[in-house]
């Protein structure tokens, strides 16, 4: 007991997946593929984007912010989770755990403003070709990257101070191998209700509104493809939104998962809680650099003229 004084831990212990902790160092071969696939994949990306001409559009520098952002995740995911299923390296220091948890949390809204970007630009590609590149300039463009990463700063800002100022009851055990916001929050023996409170506002008011406004921008590409007048087009039209579509599902779904575990699961298995963080962080920027490479015409031909050159 701590009679009520202020505590704070010097640090906190990382978990790995619970249960298996035996089976780490062969468990850390497919993460490893998994970090390797997105490095490689989102770094390919940007070098295809920045030596390609022709793709020097709108919807190629959205790209390029998703593929910066998948590549912050990965770094800042990559130490914590092989150090523990290679070294066994489960402390992290109070400080350095509410850093990451900072680039985390800023990353993962910063993702899923570009992604509503990345929409708007195809709506307006779909709905006003003419007027696409006049609408979406290079200074637009440049504008909305900044606002995205002012938002996302911004508004989480308080988070770690809200969490320093929490008396903690000595468990410092997390559920995860990086620190998450609501993990490090129910180690507390304090009183939460603000850091509940201001989380799920800015979680709604951010995430939650990106997402709806994703959905309200297909409800409208919909209507526009479905105007057009040969089945042709709209296959066409709809063909340039797939890749997109498979983005935003593969980044929300794990993360409202992981947000409703958090909040309500209090009955939820460990180890479910895990995967779904595992793919919540991991599986998006590994296969995000995948998705466009399959999708797009553009940058497919501008990947194998790279490789024939080399």
């Amino acid at each position: 007991e701590f009679n009520g004084s202020f505590y704070q831990p010097s640090a906190f212990l990382m978990m790995g997946i619970p249960g298996l902790e035996a089976l780490h160092h062969w468990i850390s071969i497919p993460f490893c593929a998994l970090y390797l696939i997105a490095l490689l994949g989102n770094c390919m990306i940007l070098f295809i984007i920045k030596k390609t001409q022709s793709l020097h559009e709108p919807m190629y520098y959205f790209l390029s912010m998703l593929a910066v952002t998948d590549l912050g995740l990965v770094l800042c995911t990559l130490p914590t989770t092989l150090g523990i299923f290679w070294f066994n390296m489960r402390r992290i220091g109070f400080d350095a755990c509410l850093t990451q948890m900072y680039f985390i949390h800023i990353l993962s809204f910063i993702e899923s403003s570009v992604l509503l970007a990345m929409a708007f630009d195809r709506f307006i590609a779909i709905s006003h070709p003419l007027r696409h590149s006049s609408i979406l300039t290079k200074t637009t463009v440049i504008k909305i990257g900044l606002a995205i990463i002012l938002r996302g700063m911004v508004s989480l800002l308080p988070i770690p101070f809200l969490l320093k100022r929490l008396t903690y009851c000595g468990k410092t055990e997390l559920s995860h191998s990086f620190c998450f916001h609501p993990d490090i929050m129910n180690l507390a023996c304090a009183d939460i209700k603000v850091n509940v409170f201001y989380g799920m506002i800015i979680l709604l008011s951010t995430v939650g509104m990106d997402f709806i406004f994703i959905v309200l921008s297909y409800i409208l590409i919909i209507k526009t493809v479905i105007s057009l007048a040969t089945k042709e087009e709209c296959l066409k039209a709809l063909n340039t939104c797939v890749s997109h579509i498979c983005a935003v599902l593969v980044f929300f779904i794990p993360m409202i998962g992981l947000s409703m575990i958090h909040r309500f699961g209090k009955n939820v298995p460990p180890l479910v809680n895990t995967l779904v963080a595992y793919t919540y962080l991991i599986i998006p920027p590994a296969l995000n650099p995948i998705i466009y490479s399959i999708k797009s015409s553009h940058i497919r031909e501008a990947l194998l003229r790279a490789l024939c050159r080399k």
